[in-house]
């Protein structure tokens, strides 16, 4: 395998432009791109697309149909489902980045030190580690919820802690099979501090792996995230979010189908969309290798 020279992901010629453009050639990505796209830009553009007020009470409008002034009609209470959909997906696609995030960047560092330094560090992480993939993700989830109390940002927490596993195991393995690497020698020989080898050399040629991990997290987080508020652990009423109106319409199911088929339809098509593009990231992280040079 020949060595490449670590370049900017944003030069046209870099490596990461490379897997984003392979990834995009795959007709899965494409679909899901425009899906999630649009589906991302509607929820953005809430306050230009409704001047409804998503907690707007009106008793004499409960449970309309959808039609013209209400495109997805209203809930029990008078509000309108439509804005309650839009900020609701704004909450969602939230959790589910802030969520990915917390478990990538604990994950992440945790695997990298482990993986690199080994012995008694690597056993301990590997040792709490192994405690946490004892659990179910939702269960391990609804563990940290029972001490941190429910709330939304508590549920974004708990869902993060959930991945950390996940992300810890898969860099670990990452750095192990890299750490005695031609290229991570030459770097040691030339004076690169671990520090300096661990972020400019072994991450990089990890976060093609964890690349994969990371766009499937988001779905996955937005479908736990939506999990726990539709047990009430997450977002609070009359907060509006995908997994709470789903909680909030299941009384209401014969009579009222447009209160859970709307948001459910969303969470189905953000998670579909989402899944689409990272399994073509996988097929193209498969098909892609590169090893950074130490300058």
């Amino acid at each position: 395998m020949s060595a490449e020279i670590s370049k900017s992901p944003f030069q046209m010629d870099s490596p990461g432009h490379r897997l984003l453009r392979q990834t995009f050639r795959n007709r899965s990505a494409q679909v899901g791109g425009v899906l999630l796209l649009i589906l991302v830009l509607a929820c953005l553009a809430a306050p230009l697309l409704t001047q409804q007020d998503p907690n707007s009470i009106d008793p004499s409008m409960t449970l309309q149909p959808p039609g013209l002034k209400y495109p997805m009609g209203t809930d029990a209470i008078g509000r309108d489902v439509f804005a309650r959909f839009l900020y609701g997906g704004q909450l969602s696609l939230r959790v589910g980045l802030v969520a990915i995030s917390i478990g990538a960047v604990l994950g992440i560092t945790l695997g990298l030190i482990s993986g690199y330094f080994g012995g008694w560090t690597d056993s301990i992480i590997s040792w709490l580690t192994e405690i946490l993939l004892a659990f179910p993700d939702i269960l391990l989830a609804l563990a940290i919820l029972a001490i941190l109390g429910p709330g939304i940002m508590n549920a974004m927490v708990a869902v993060g802690i959930a991945f950390v596993p996940s992300f810890m195991r898969l860099t670990r393995s990452s750095v192990m099979s890299m750490r005695e690497a031609s290229f991570v020698e030459a770097a040691r020989a030339l004076g690169g501090s671990d520090f300096q080898i661990l972020i400019k050399h072994i991450l990089p040629n990890a976060m093609r792996t964890l690349l994969v991990l990371i766009t499937l997290g988001i779905g996955s987080s937005i479908l736990a995230g939506a999990a726990l508020s539709f047990l009430g652990l997450g977002a609070q009423p009359p907060t509006p979010e995908w997994g709470a109106m789903l909680n909030a319409g299941q009384k209401y199911v014969r009579q009222a189908w447009w209160l859970t088929v709307f948001p459910g339809l969303g969470i189905f098509l953000t998670i579909l969309s989402i899944n689409l593009i990272g399994d073509a990231i996988s097929d193209a992280v498969a098909g892609t290798v590169v090893f950074s040079r130490p300058k």
